[in-house]
């Protein structure tokens, strides 16, 4: 049994909707599937809602021999490409809390320091 990964076709006329998943190499475009390993809207609102892939899924499914067409190598690569992009932007995000969190208590050190003189007059 031969296994590919590619899309299935789904949504209305020029609304296109995909489903990306693993099926027999002999099945039909839109017919019988082992699993689906996530979906691709082209024309969605927003480019976060786009591309939705279980990526630990597809390698499993590779390493059990499944081939996937040009396009949905594609798509691949491309989800990878943005889960590395914001694992790269989430690593940043708290460092630069950090170094906001460092610089807050000293613009707070003097103010507290001024509350407690109000304190004792």
């Amino acid at each position: 049994m031969a296994l590919k990964i590619r899309l299935q076709r789904h949504g209305a006329s020029h609304r296109p909707f995909y489903r990306l998943v693993v099926t027999e190499a002999t099945a039909r475009r839109d017919g019988r599937f082992v699993e689906v390993l996530g979906t691709y809207e082209p024309q969605a609102k927003r480019a976060t809602d786009e591309l939705n892939l279980k990526v630990d899924r597809i390698d499993y499914w590779k390493s059990v021999g499944a081939k996937p067409t040009d396009t949905a190598a594609s798509l691949i690569r491309k989800a990878r490409r943005d889960a590395s992009a914001t694992e790269a932007a989430e690593a940043a995000a708290p460092a630069a809390e950090v170094k906001a969190e460092a610089e807050a208590p000293e613009a707070e050190a003097p103010a507290a320091a001024a509350e407690e003189t109000k304190t004792e007059a």
